[in-house]
């Protein structure tokens, strides 16, 4: 059954085929009805159950070079409280919805990420990037501090020293860094990078949903919390997951010497 769907609004294009929801953003950078248009997609995506991987990317030589800062400069004109509510109102629920939604989710990164774009890639369960694309914090380049999680994300996924590093300097760096430092799980040529992602996309789709909705909010909670606390949990996740027709039905296949087929979501 064909349940693809599409929309396109001024920076944000989505769309579904098969099971997987891919949202394309379509400017540089984020203005206000771009942030609306992909807190949107977002929601979209998460409360889809026919959606069992989502792909978030961007066009041309940028994936998202976070906040458009022309319109920003207006709404400093208004104060600091209309200026940055927007972090409340957009890049806070986006995050959320690409963090905890459960289901995986591909950053393919094609260019220049920076800012609360990087905040987004991060937010990510898997990262693809294109061997040209280059990173950067940005915020104390501007006087300013992370927002969109990147204070806690950035730091989880390279440690406290280098995460210091890139933030308080504002330095950019290259796919070939962000691959090195576990950034990024993968690099590939521009030319392929779509094809790559799409192929990591459909077998994410295929396989076991419930599964990975589940470890991801276990590899999320387990971050600082007690050694007891995680094995708990660890045991009750599996317990929950035993008693699914996705397990058993995986386990008769392989000893069987067949593929396993996932359908809960």
């Amino acid at each position: 059954m064909d349940n693809s769907e599409s929309y396109r609004g001024e920076s944000v294009r989505y769309e579904t085929v098969g099971a997987v929801a891919t949202i394309t953003l379509t400017r540089p950078s984020l203005d206000a009805a771009g942030k609306e248009e992909l807190v949107q997609a977002c929601t979209d995506a998460a409360n889809d159950d026919s959606v069992r991987c989502v792909v978030v990317t961007g066009t041309g030589r940028i994936f998202c070079a976070g906040q458009d800062l022309a319109e920003h400069h207006t709404a400093l004109a208004d104060g600091a409280a209309t200026a940055f509510a927007t972090i409340a109102d957009h890049y806070n629920p986006v995050v959320t919805a690409l963090a905890t939604m459960r289901k995986p989710v591909i950053a393919a990164i094609n260019g220049a990420c920076a800012g609360a774009g990087l905040g987004i890639a991060l937010a990510c369960d898997i990262r693809v990037a294109s061997v040209g694309a280059r990173f950067t914090t940005a915020f104390c380049a501007i006087g300013l501090t992370p927002d969109s999680g990147l204070s806690a994300s950035l730091s989880r996924a390279l440690g406290v020293a280098r995460a210091s590093e890139l933030v308080l300097l504002s330095e950019a760096f290259s796919a070939d860094d962000a691959l090195a430092w576990g950034l990024v799980g993968r690099v590939v040529a521009a030319d392929v990078l779509d094809a790559e992602v799409q192929a990591l996309a459909t077998r994410l789709a295929a396989g076991p949903t419930l599964a990975y909705g589940v470890a991801k909010r276990a590899i999320r909670d387990a971050w600082g919390a007690p050694w007891p606390d995680v094995l708990a949990c660890e045991q009750r996740d599996q317990t929950t997951l035993g008693a699914t027709a996705d397990h058993r039905g995986a386990v008769d296949a392989f000893l069987a010497k067949e593929k396993p087929e996932f359908t809960a979501r």
